[in-house]
């Protein structure tokens, strides 16, 4: 029996689904959203990067990052710092940190236990098949 093109869209949107329900869920035990720790995520690994690119690493549009970016300034995780000509960069805080690396336990954990009934060789494969899709759909972003 052959699984329809729309069951295996079905079946990763649902997958996806799990993942953010059970990462919310867990990431809301250190006071953070999915949302908020994927842009703690990305400032970490970008640090220069500015606010429209955090916004595209994260799946948002600068209005929704700028107001997510103002959230997370006033609760102590990241900082404004002054960029190149009138641009504004964000940084990281010490706290900031903490919160990302109690989280990156939280992600590990999640997705360790989502991923525990594939082999190591069935994970590679679903990552190079998943990678060849979105290479292969790159003019659908």
């Amino acid at each position: 029996m052959s699984t329809s093109l729309q069951e295996l869209g079905r079946a990763v949107k649902r997958l996806q689904n799990r993942h953010h329900n059970a990462l919310n869920a867990g990431l809301r035990t250190i006071g953070v959203s999915l949302v908020q720790w994927d842009a703690l995520r990305h400032l970490d690994q970008s640090p220069e990067a500015s606010l429209h690119d955090l916004a595209q690493l994260t799946f948002q549009t600068d209005q929704a990052f700028g107001t997510l970016a103002g959230r997370m300034v006033e609760r102590g995780l990241i900082e404004r710092v002054p960029g190149p000509g009138r641009a504004v960069r964000h940084r990281l805080t010490d706290h900031g940190r903490q919160v990302h690396r109690e989280g990156a336990e939280i992600v590990d954990r999640v997705l360790t236990d989502s991923f525990a009934p594939l082999t190591p060789d069935q994970r590679e494969l679903l990552g190079d098949l998943l990678e060849r899709l979105l290479v292969g759909g790159a003019e659908y972003e």
